[in-house]
């Protein structure tokens, strides 16, 4: 699946890749040269062997064939070194770039997170960052580096055959040129839009498993398992389909190869007799002709595959640049100012304008409130007023196109994001709670944390006496999102996390989410009781249990009401 936004591709993704991965030659180089190395010597070894062997049959004195003897087993032994160092260097450069490269996709993952990444399906995103990624290691080891030993084998066997018998080097370079570019290319060609639909129906199979794992309960609900299973088979046979259609291709490919390998070398082993009859040519170097002419396809027969290969890499490319190439919802400073920093701080916001698209309405449309230092203003409203995008706004995962929001007297458009969510973070709707211990998630908020220092949060939350009573404590793993506690418990850990943070500004975005109204109602009054003293912006739906505020404010439809005192806002209800 592909982005619902449209995104402009680098013309050349491949290329695109590999200036990404050129930062590591040094280490690929030497594997490259090893791996070619390694090639020559099994050829030499091969040639050496054909020459001793027919030299042989002539009966000379040892010390004519001494040399080629000693040579021999050099070669042997040389092409297993070789061989080893090839392994060596070759998966030691290739994973640290694949390593390298991975984090750099992640890294720019980071500014689209959260406002960016719902255009990817979560399993279609799970395909590009491990099987897309993992193809660079393809591309390494079973494109670039092949392709370069085939060339230095091909052009020292035409080379060695321009020596010996000039007339028969045409006829090997012409079938190497077949057998290494001309079959290669129409497998390349062949495999294009087989490997873009692979990667499609492969990722459009992980996203539907994603769905079938995390909403098998809705679906049982609902009796939809059959349909959504006969989706996953359908993508599963298309998947196969093609695969049979790769290996045919890479087969034709295989065949193609030999058909040439097996042309070449019957054309120069009869000129090198054609020679021979004629008093031109050695025995001895007529057999190594013909060796030489058998063993340079050696390292030209994986070139098929590795055609092939690239074409899936190709595809796997082209998806990656869509995700290196996707806009940033915020455009960070060039020359990034510091934010305010210390205690409580006041926040405010004058003439904010938000879209989420250029050509869409407007989310918020002129929204004025401030936030005082050290105080508590809850911000009510219905879903899809616009809460959680003036949170969004805040914490600079949007950018706003009109007005200002001035953190502390510091624009924020003035400070890079991360620096921001320093000074303003706290609880956002759909935080997430991590299968690991309860220690863990907090520590999430604050890694050097002091033991009395998640206690007071969690004592914060109202939380400290539930931990304790475990069997295990803190050392309790959570399950998946969160699955073994109840909805209240796990807000209540959210707050906790939240309150850990201790940022100037503490924002907390629909605390009481999904729970019951007595519940929802005394989350509300912890979180007030929780956050005395601190500059705190509470969103919710909720006009409840909001006694406790220093102040309310009402945003409808983009747009906010006056602000009114909790007790004004308990009369009108």
């Amino acid at each position: 699946m592909s982005p619902s936004h449209e995104t402009p591709l680098p013309s050349h993704p491949t290329l695109r890749l590999l200036r990404l991965l050129a930062p590591y030659w040094r280490r690929l180089l030497p594997a490259a040269l090893a791996s070619a190395a390694a090639e020559l010597a099994a050829a030499a070894l091969m040639a050496t062997a054909a020459w001793l062997i027919t030299r042989a049959a002539e009966q000379p004195p040892l010390s004519a064939v001494s040399v080629a003897i000693v040579g021999v087993r050099a070669l042997a032994l040389g092409r297993g070194l070789l061989r080893y160092g090839d392994r060596l260097l070759g998966h030691d450069g290739v994973l640290r770039a694949v390593a390298g490269f991975r984090t750099r996709v992640y890294e720019s993952l980071v500014p689209l997170a959260p406002a960016g990444i719902p255009a990817y399906r979560s399993g279609d995103l799970l395909t590009r960052l491990v099987d897309d990624v993992d193809a660079v290691q393809d591309l390494l080891l079973r494109v670039l580096i092949p392709l370069t030993t085939a060339c230095v084998v091909a052009a020292g066997g035409v080379g060695l055959t321009a020596a010996l018998l000039p007339e028969a080097a045409p006829v090997l370079a012409a079938g190497l040129a077949l057998a290494g570019v001309g079959v290669p290319a129409l497998v390349l060609a062949a495999s294009g839009r087989a490997g873009r639909a692979e990667k499609a129906a492969r990722a459009e199979l992980a996203a539907l498993t994603v769905d079938l794992a995390q909403g098998a309960a809705d679906l049982a609900a609902f009796g939809a398992e059959d349909a959504a299973h006969a989706r996953a088979r359908r993508a599963g046979a298309r998947i196969a389909a093609l695969e049979r259609r790769k290996a045919l291709t890479t087969g034709l490919g295989a065949a193609a190869v030999l058909l040439c390998q097996g042309a070449a070398t019957i054309g120069v082993t009869l000129l090198a007799l054609r020679a021979h009859a004629a008093g031109e040519l050695p025995a001895t170097e007529l057999t190594v002709l013909a060796v030489i002419a058998l063993v340079s396809f050696e390292t030209v027969a994986p070139l098929p595959a590795a055609a092939r290969r690239l074409a899936e890499v190709r595809a796997s490319a082209r998806r990656l640049a869509a995700l290196l190439a996707s806009p940033h919802p915020v455009a960070e400073p060039a020359a990034p100012a510091p934010p305010a920093a210390g205690g409580p701080v006041a926040v405010e916001i004058s003439g904010l304008r938000v879209r989420h698209r250029p050509d869409g309405p407007a989310v918020l449309d002129g929204v004025d409130l401030r936030l005082p230092a050290g105080r508590r203003v809850a911000l009510v409203g219905a879903s899809g007023a616009g809460k959680s995008t003036l949170l969004a706004a805040l914490m600079r995962f949007v950018d706003y196109e009109a007005g200002s929001i001035r953190v502390g007297g510091r624009e924020l458009r003035e400070c890079h994001g991360a620096d921001v969510r320093r000074v303003i973070t706290g609880m956002t709707q759909d935080a997430h709670v991590f299968h690991t211990t309860i220690r863990a998630n907090l520590l999430l908020a604050r890694p050097d944390a002091t033991e009395e220092q998640l206690r007071a949060a969690a004592r914060g939350a109202r939380l400290l006496e539930w931990i304790e009573s475990l069997p295990e404590g803190w050392e309790t793993v959570l399950g998946e999102g969160g699955g073994s506690m109840s909805g209240g418990q796990r807000r209540r850990l959210l707050l906790a996390r939240a309150l850990l943070a201790d940022p100037p500004v503490l924002v907390l975005d629909e605390p009481t989410e999904g729970l019951d109204p007595d519940t929802a109602d005394e989350v509300l009054t912890d979180v007030l009781d929780a956050t005395r003293g601190r500059t705190t912006l509470i969103i919710t739906h909720r006009q409840a249990g909001l006694a406790a505020a220093d102040e309310i404010v009402v945003l409808d439809r983009g747009r906010l009401g006056t602000p009114r005192p909790p007790a004004s806002v308990a009369l009108a209800r």
